[in-house]
This record gives structure tokens, sequence and C-alpha cells, in this order.
């Protein structure tokens, strides 16, 4: 069973960047169809934020953080990242990875169809 550790998150000002990281981990090897950013934010329901395919070139972006956020991933390292910058303070949330392990050929954008969770990390965007 593969465990997602998010990282990278913390306190902010306004306009600043964050580099978040998720990392597979458990097990001897790692192959997802999708995988995503969600994001949390107090008194809210979770959201989507980005996703991309595991063994396809493209992303896909919440409009909210397009043009803001870059998903990307390493396969080599099980890793992928979300480099977020012009942070808001409207973006501060506890940020989600997330796996899905089958798909039907486009990218999954609902948190439905993701079956394996990280912990989440939290992103704090000040004035």
């Amino acid at each position: 069973q593969v465990q997602l550790v998010e990282s990278g998150g913390g306190l902010v000002q306004a306009g600043g960047s964050l580099r978040l990281s998720c990392a597979a981990s458990g097990g001897y090897t790692f192959s997802a169809y999708a995988m995503a950013w969600f994001r949390q934010a107090p008194g809210k329901a979770r959201e989507f934020v980005a996703a991309v395919r595991w063994n396809r070139v493209g992303a896909y972006y919440a409009d909210s953080v397009k043009g803001r956020f870059t998903i990307s991933r390493d396969k080599s390292k099980k890793t992928i990242y979300l480099q977020v910058n012009g942070l808001k303070p409207e973006d501060t949330a506890v940020y989600y990875c997330a796996a899905a392990t089958t798909g039907p050929g486009n990218i999954p954008l609902s948190g439905f169809e993701y079956n394996c969770w990280g912990q989440g990390t939290q992103v704090t965007v000040s004035l």
C-alpha cells in the first residue's frame, strides 16, 4: 500500500511562493493513473487545485490558481510538486496530495476519482 506524504507548506506573506512536494512511499513500485492537489480552507469544502496524468504529458488547473500554480512530477522520485506563486490570503488551506489508480482516459478532476490521499500540508498566507 502506497503512502503519500506532503511537505513544503508554511507561513508566507501575500505575493510569496512555496514549493509543495508529495512523495509516494511504501512498497517497491509506484504507478498511478493520475495525481492531483486538492485544498481545503477553514469552513469550506475540499476543492480541486491541479492534476497531472502519471504517464502522460499535460496538466489541468482550477481557474482560481491558473497562471499562478504549476504542477509537475518526477517519476523516478515518485514525487509530484506544486509550485505556488503569487499567493493570496484566500489560498490559505491545507493542501492534500491524491492519487488515482484508474481513470477514464482524461485527467480526473473530482476527489471521488482519487483513492489514495496524503495527510496534507498547511499553507498560510498573511497580508
